[in-house]
């Protein structure tokens, strides 16, 4: 069965059904929790400062699902690199798909009306995750420099299809309204291993050197021998001669 339309799961009528206890597994709710779909909440380069903060705002009180989460990330972090580059910006989700949804499964195809009477309110199983957002709540952040206003305010703006509620987009400077930025990331993981491969080659080319130099050494050592060794037989041809004069 493929992926229903967000429209299926944007209400928020039901119970959220969230308790999910990892140390204490008699208060555990939730018999198997599904994995969160969305792979990264931080994007780009937090150790620059920047001067502008963009934030997605949802209009309305919704159900956001953690497949549209990742879908919207991956657009605007595309848009936006695409135009200002990887080091240029940051972007943070700022909601997390706590809420696990649940659905009773349905026979589909001919001959299948026996199979799908049931129970009026089945309890269903874990299908997904899902994050509750209220109105006016921030969805995503992006802090940016001033210069690249537009292109921030563009990418956002293609994402509106991706999400199932009204929102809206707003221009700041209270940078540090996003929280704490981390320290370490990808970007500058990236970073180390490319100085890293770099110190590297230049060691490799000082070892090329010297090997050259040695080499070189060991050449000229070798001309010296043979230079040494001609010598020695002028030499001894020469005695050899004089002797022969001396006999004569």
């Amino acid at each position: 069965m493929g992926l229903r339309p967000g429209r299926c799961y944007r209400t928020t009528e039901k119970r959220a059904f969230t308790r999910v206890a990892v140390k204490v597994h008699k208060r555990n709710y939730i018999g198997s929790t599904p994995g969160v779909r969305t792979r990264q909440f931080n994007v780009g380069n937090p150790l620059k400062k920047y001067s502008h903060i963009v934030d997605l705002i949802s209009e309305e009180k919704v159900q956001i699902r953690d497949n549209s989460l990742e879908s919207t990330r991956v657009a605007v972090n595309r848009e936006i690199t695409k135009h200002v580059g990887k080091e240029n910006f940051f972007m943070r989700i700022r909601i997390y798909p706590f809420n696990i949804l649940r659905e009773n499964k349905q026979a589909q195809g001919a001959g299948a009306d026996r199979v799908t009477k049931g129970m009026s309110h089945p309890y269903g199983k874990p299908i997904g995750r899902a994050a509750r957002v209220r109105k006016d709540q921030k969805i995503l952040s992006i802090l940016i420099d001033e210069e690249h206003l537009e292109i921030a305010k563009k990418a956002l703006d293609k994402v509106k299809s991706k999400l199932t509620c009204r929102i809206s987009v707003k221009i700041g400077t209270d940078v540090k309204s996003i929280g704490t930025l981390p320290k370490k990331m990808r970007i500058i993981k990236e970073k180390e291993e490319e100085e890293k491969e770099e110190e590297k080659k230049e060691e490799e080319k000082k070892d090329e050197g010297k090997e050259e130099k040695g080499k070189e050494k060991t050449e000229e050592k070798k001309d010296d021998k043979k230079d040494e060794k001609k010598d020695k037989k002028k030499e001894g041809k020469k005695e050899e001669k004089g002797k022969e004069k001396g006999k004569k």
